[in-house]
């Protein structure tokens, strides 16, 4: 295996971005209903994202920096990352929140991976529109993880995806190797084995070979 896709919200970090932003903006709440509508597959993906974008309209981008430097790795996650990436893996994060979180999540613990694809909310005159831009509204990851290997010369076959979502089921579906991580019950029967600790999922590539 030489391409490891992970989910960031769920999996990577246990910080629910659009919950961080919401609570700046008092909507935590009616976000959360939504995110888990959507999670067990009740609601699609790109309206529920979209759902939760338009309950931030107007939120001071200060405030929104604010949230997104409150997201953090998993315990464990940042280990993982980096013995992926001295292993000579490719790593990879798809994820339908925004990068702005995950690279300061990421910069927080002194890690990089390879690849980034994510979702933004844009700004205008110094406030959240209530829209939302990227590849992971109505794109799936599945067409992610397979334009990505196909980029790298990697045969799906040698790939892994780690997610917990509805939205991870694609690539979970396409990848050589489906890791479920704490996954929900509509995700779980996609999976070929499921973890719950970031510790877990690093034996387990090791034992499958991937480090």
């Amino acid at each position: 295996m030489t391409l490891v896709a992970f989910d960031f919200d769920g999996t990577l970090s246990d910080s629910e971005m659009t919950v961080l932003l919401g609570r700046r903006y008092g909507v935590a709440d009616r976000m959360e209903e939504i995110t888990e509508r959507a999670m067990n597959d009740e609601i699609g993906y790109a309206e529920s994202l979209r759902q939760r974008a338009a309950l931030l309209e107007g939120l001071p981008n200060e405030d929104a920096q604010a949230a997104f430097d409150e997201v953090r790795l998993r315990p464990g996650a940042a280990d993982l990352v980096r013995a992926l990436n001295e292993a000579g893996v490719t790593t990879a994060i798809f994820t339908g929140g925004f990068q702005r979180g995950v690279e300061a999540a990421l910069e927080r613990e002194g890690v990089t991976v390879d690849a980034i694809v994510s979702n933004r909310l844009p700004v205008a005159d110094g406030e959240l529109t209530g829209d939302v831009e990227g590849p992971l509204i109505e794109g799936t990851k599945d067409d992610a993880l397979e334009s990505h290997a196909a980029e790298l010369d990697i045969d799906m076959a040698d790939t892994v995806a780690v997610g917990d979502g509805a939205n991870d089921l694609p690539m979970l579906e396409v990848a050589g190797l489906a890791v479920g991580f704490d996954p929900k019950p509509a995700v779980a029967p996609a999976c070929d084995e499921t973890v719950t600790t970031m510790a877990e999922l690093q034996d387990l590539l090791e034992a499958r070979g991937v480090l």
